[in-house]
């Protein structure tokens, strides 16, 4: 026994919640994830109060899954909502709690947590609910934490949780995989809702926080887990996961230790994550088998030639550029325009990037965004037009942003009236 630091505590919970709200799940059934979900919340609320006073046991997963078995039997029994049923299911949470750990419990858990991630991925779900239900059962994550990282209100928050599981109960879905053209689709709505959160850790639009790094790091999980699953090891899966490791290494380096937004020309390398940048590599090299080439692959081949580089100066922008075009040719999407602005200015100068920005300037999706007018006012500035750039910076605050954008705006429109 060890004394247990708040620290600990909260990693074993973020880690063992989700595995333990799967496990449960795939022995009560879909339309009791909910009970699962207080079962393994009670289990740790027990730990919280007993591990500071007994402390830490020898094996701390072992006790909260055996816990919370415990107290998923007496659920049952005592609710006896699974009428002539509640026998077998008692039996069933009372073999997998005498199951010892072993290589083959580990499998049957990261299939359960799989299982999970495509039940929550269904494409009868909407994106927002499959993301919400995959954070809260999956990742552990708190219907707080939820809206903390959506700028949402928890009720709202947890209204979205409980309009998903009823659709899980009345959609009568399983944990069952699909076959098929069917397992494509669903893998395809998987993959958008792992990237989806990944984005929305990586590029937070309001608030004091420019990352939201648990968000990040979750979605990569996730991503792993899927890529790790025999019948998923594909290349646009890896491409996935290559991006969101590529990307998640400059997390360190992104803002300095006051908050404030360094940009990626500024960034001190050094800093990149290393273990991530080794990771990303591994599964772009799996993502090249095949002929298959999709967006996910070329958004890891741009991080990839940023990772590469040893400075800012050594960037290959060229190859950079033609990623982008190639990108443009696959998606419609302003942002990816936007981001091809940049390339461009960086080729062939800060007059060829206005012009490529003026001609999407029109886009209705951008010309009330922020980074748009942000990237303006920065091209403005290194032409000599200091006057012209400021405005471009004074609209650009006039926008939703976070507050270290939004701090680093004020400092470039100070920049430019001085």
């Amino acid at each position: 026994m060890s004394q247990p630091s708040g620290e600990l505590l909260d990693h074993l919970f973020r880690q063992q919640a989700g595995r333990m709200v799967a496990r449960l799940t795939h022995v009560l059934g879909p339309s009791h994830v909910t009970l699962a979900e207080e079962t393994v919340q009670e289990a740790l609320l027990r730990a919280l109060q007993t591990w500071p006073q007994d402390g830490v046991p020898g094996n701390p997963a072992g006790w909260l899954f055996r816990v919370a078995h415990n107290l998923a039997i007496d659920s049952v029994r005592r609710t006896q909502s699974f009428g002539q049923k509640t026998d077998a299911i008692v039996a069933a949470i009372t073999q997998s709690a005498q199951t010892r750990e072993t290589p083959e419990l580990d499998d049957q858990i990261r299939d359960d947590e799989l299982r999970m991630i495509f039940m929550c991925g269904h494409p009868a779900l909407s994106r927002d609910g499959s993301v919400a239900l995959s954070l809260k059962t999956v990742g552990g994550f708190s219907v707080k934490e939820i809206a903390r990282a959506f700028l949402a209100d928890e009720s709202a928050i947890a209204q979205r949780i409980v309009r998903t599981k009823k659709l899980i109960r009345e959609r009568k879905l399983t944990l069952d995989l699909p076959n098929g053209p069917e397992l494509t689709e669903r893998l395809d709505a998987v993959l958008d809702v792992i990237y989806f959160m990944f984005n929305e850790g990586y590029a937070a639009h309001e608030g004091v926080d420019l990352i939201r790094q648990d968000l990040c790091m979750e979605a990569l999980r996730l991503g792993r887990l899927v890529a790790g699953a025999r019948a998923f090891d594909l290349p646009r899966v890896h491409a996935l996961v290559a991006l969101m490791a590529l990307q998640a290494a400059r997390l360190p380096a992104r803002v300095d230790d006051a908050g404030d937004l360094i940009l990626l020309d500024d960034q001190d390398r050094t800093r990149w994550d290393e273990r991530l940048i080794f990771l990303g590599f591994q599964h772009f090299d799996r993502s090249m088998a095949g002929a298959e080439v999709t967006e996910y692959h070329v958004q890891a081949a741009i991080a990839a030639t940023h990772a590469r580089a040893a400075d800012a100066s050594s960037v290959d922008w060229r190859t950079i550029l033609e990623l982008y075009d190639q990108l443009l040719e696959m998606t419609a999407s302003p942002i990816v325009a936007l981001n091809r602005a940049v390339a461009v200015a960086k080729v062939h100068g800060p007059a060829a990037g206005l012009d490529a920005l003026e001609t999407i300037s029109r886009d209705p999706k951008l010309q009330h965004y922020h980074l748009m007018l942000a990237a303006r006012g920065q091209l403005l500035a290194e032409l000599g037009r200091p006057e012209d750039a400021a405005k471009a910076f004074a609209a650009a605050l006039e926008r939703g942003c976070t507050d270290p954008e939004r701090r680093f705006l004020l400092r470039r429109l100070a920049q430019c009236t001085h």
